[in-house]
């Protein structure tokens, strides 16, 4: 049975890249050795050391097409070579994630290591596919200093039903990091102001409908260019296929709704469009878009566009991640430190409760896996144990000890200069330095926090605004359907649709026309089967409460 079930899923991923189903019986099968006279490392001593004078490349896919950094330009990534003998070749996707992915699945066309979001349908998928090495295998023949250094609880939260591990995350919390950092931790979710403007406005209550109304419509009349160019009143992340991820789970944590009713999971991503508070403000949206408050360009722009606009200050107003917006923060506060864009109190529920935004969760944000088609599967594992440990996030997130970095009073700090380029240009620091996690596939986020993480001017407002909200909400982690299983059809189905009907709502002409789509969209998730799709979910978040408690 088990076997019929990873068959399906296969079929289903090589459907989507026109493949035949015959391709899959030699995936699990036709890998190299994937070892090529590789000394292993022990309990006391990591494999990668042994190794460093045997030069390698590994191709490295990381499933984010928005990802420009490359390996072998940047002093850091000099640096990792030269210490670790390996070398890396990125690989990026043109266009679609998923159709490149499903691609390379489907051709036997894995590179060395694979990054992708942890919440990808292709991770279950490689790993009941056979496609990717359980990582504690490796480390036991390979490099046993991975298990003293590998976190423990983030190994329990990602070992299978075989008793195996097949990724490992990075941005990863655990909740004993939630009990040592407390009131260190930061969330990205957002709501940001243009200072000078949101300041000029006196300091609006934007908290209401009605309020946040007001002051897009003051906004628009008081300041209608901004930098030479029109202002525009409100912005937010790019929409896609399946909807924009602002305008739901962060909308969603702004209002303080929880992701359970009555015991069951309540999907973001699907639309909350049977609660009443969510309801009330995209409204609030539609009448902004009927002003001309939301221009059409929102509905099309990506994220490369956006960030564009935030560098020329012509929004007045965001709900945004607060990280990307690091190169525009350094863009504004460069030319008018008093332009630059603050966070303040953005959409409250009718009660007016605080915001519970999202922390780091155990899930983290990305895992990382090593396939089968790898090239030497021993430097691999070895390569990957320097990068989690404290050596390799040193070198990550500080860099050369005395070039891009010194120890003051015993905390590892950025040069003046290093600070200086990457408050000032920090695309240049990335790409001719490399600090900072340019390289971020493993970071530990929960690890730098020890550091007390020092904010560039530009930068600092937004993320200490979000101390006081931070929340875990690891138990809705990994909620991921298996792939191909009727109940993923389901919700890959009802998420194309909730991805048109989102941007008919808000262009809706009248409140009238509004309801009607909004009330066709409720009946046709439930026609389609959305009960199925919240059962497992439920199902799935119950073993996370389970898992999280022992």
């Amino acid at each position: 049975m088990k076997k019929m079930k990873k068959m399906k899923r296969f079929a289903f991923a090589a459907g989507l890249c026109m493949a035949s189903l015959a391709s899959f019986a030699l995936l699990s099968c036709n890998e190299k050795s994937g070892k090529t006279g590789t000394l292993s490392g022990s309990e006391n001593e990591p494999g990668w050391k042994l190794n460093a004078d045997k030069p390698i490349t590994f191709d490295w896919y990381i499933n984010f097409s928005w990802f420009a950094r490359h390996w072998g330009d940047s002093k850091v990534s000099k640096y990792i070579t030269k210490k670790t003998g390996v070398n890396v070749n990125f690989i990026v996707p043109a266009g679609n994630e998923a159709e490149k992915l499903n691609t390379m699945i489907a051709g036997d066309a894995l590179p060395d290591l694979i990054t992708l979001g942890w919440y990808e349908g292709q991770v279950p998928m490689m790993i009941d596919s056979d496609l990717v090495y359980p990582l504690d295998e490796l480390a036991k023949e390979y490099d046993p200093y991975f298990f003293k250094i590998a976190n423990h609880d983030k190994l329990g939260w990602y070992r299978q039903d075989d008793g195996h591990v097949y990724g490992y995350p990075n941005a990863s919390f655990t909740p004993a990091d939630y009990e040592t950092y407390k009131g260190k931790l930061t969330s990205n979710e957002t709501f940001l102001v243009r200072k000078d403007i949101y300041e000029a406005l006196g300091r609006p209550d934007m908290t209401t409908p009605e309020g946040f109304l007001d002051a897009l419509r003051a906004a628009k009349k008081k300041f209608p260019v901004a930098n030479g160019l029109p202002l525009i009143p409100f912005g937010t992340a790019e929409f896609t296929d399946v909807g924009n991820s602002q305008l739901q789970g962060v909308l969603e944590h702004f209002l303080a709704i929880s992701p359970e009713k009555d015991g069951k999971f309540e999907d973001a991503a699907l639309g909350l469009t049977e609660n009443p508070e969510y309801v009330r403000w995209l409204k609030m949206l539609r009448q902004a878009h009927e002003e001309g408050l939301i221009p059409t360009d929102i509905f099309v722009d990506k994220r490369s566009q956006i960030e564009e606009k935030a560098a020329q200050g012509r929004y007045f107003c965001m709900l945004y991640m607060n990280w990307d917006m690091q190169a525009p923060q350094n863009a504004l506060y460069a030319r008018d430190p008093d332009s630059i864009y603050i966070a303040v109190d953005g959409p409250k529920n009718s009660h007016g409760d605080e915001p519970k935004l999202a922390g780091g969760s155990i899930a983290g944000w990305t895992v990382t896996l090593i396939s089968k088609k790898c090239k030497d599967k021993a430097r691999a594992i070895q390569f990957l144990t320097y990068l989690i440990s404290e050596e390799g996030q040193m070198d990550t997130n500080f860099g050369i000890p005395d070039e891009t970095y010194t120890i003051v009073d015993g905390i590892p700090t950025l040069t003046p200069e290093i600070k200086a380029l990457d408050s000032s240009d920090k695309n240049k620091q990335e790409t001719e330095v490399g600090v900072l996690y340019t390289y971020w596939m493993l970071m530990d986020t929960a690890w730098q926090a020890q550091w007390g993480v020092e904010y560039a001017p530009s930068l600092e407002q937004p993320q200490l605004w979000t101390r006081p909200y931070v929340t875990s909400y690891a138990v809705y982690d990994g909620l991921t359907l298996a792939v191909g299983s009727d109940e993923d059809l389901i919700y890959q189905e009802i998420q194309r649709r909730w991805g048109k009907v989102l941007s008919n709502l808000i262009r809706a002409k009248t409140e009238s026309e509004f309801n009607t789509i909004l009330a066709d969209y409720n009946q046709f998730k439930k026609d389609k089967g959305y009960a199925r799709v919240q059962k497992i979910q439920t199902e799935i978040m119950n073993k996370n409460k389970a898992k999280l408690a022992k």
